[in-house]
């Protein structure tokens, strides 16, 4: 959960760039979908974790080794960039993004959690297996 937390809150900061960066206006409607459903997910994970009694982890907590996140390097460059430049930068790491989750969320699955967490853990990965068919289609279409 804590690990989730830290991997939504780096697509939240890759989907915040998209208004002033992005060329496409789908991108930019679906870096706003993104953050529109992982910013109460990562809420309900908080919330979740406190119950527990466990710690929510800092923002820019480490994540070396996490499926699918990006470097600094990466995340700078990103910022860096604009326009179709933009575009293509944000679907190839959110992309990468999504499967990294989506492993995530398959082994939260396979070892048997909390009801409340599989639940979650399923519908991340059905959400996010369907943007990526959307990033793959804008992809090809830039």
């Amino acid at each position: 959960m804590q690990d989730m937390i830290i991997h939504h809150r780096q697509a939240l900061d890759m989907a915040i760039l998209a208004p002033t960066r992005a060329k496409s206006e789908k991108l930019k409607g679906l870096a706003s979908r993104i953050k529109d459903a992982q910013g109460p997910e990562i809420q309900y994970m908080t919330t979740w974790l406190q119950e527990q009694g466990q710690k929510v982890p800092e923002h820019h907590a480490a994540h070396e080794g996490m499926p699918g996140m990006a470097t600094p390097e990466q995340m700078e460059a990103l910022k860096a960039a604009s326009g179709v430049e933009f575009d293509r930068l944000f679907l190839t790491m959110m992309i990468a993004h999504h499967h990294g989750a989506i492993t995530m969320a398959t082994k939260v699955l396979g070892e048997g959690a909390h009801q409340r967490i599989s639940e979650l853990a399923s519908d991340i990965g059905v959400e996010q297996t369907a943007e990526i068919r959307r990033m793959q289609e804008m992809q090809a279409a830039l």
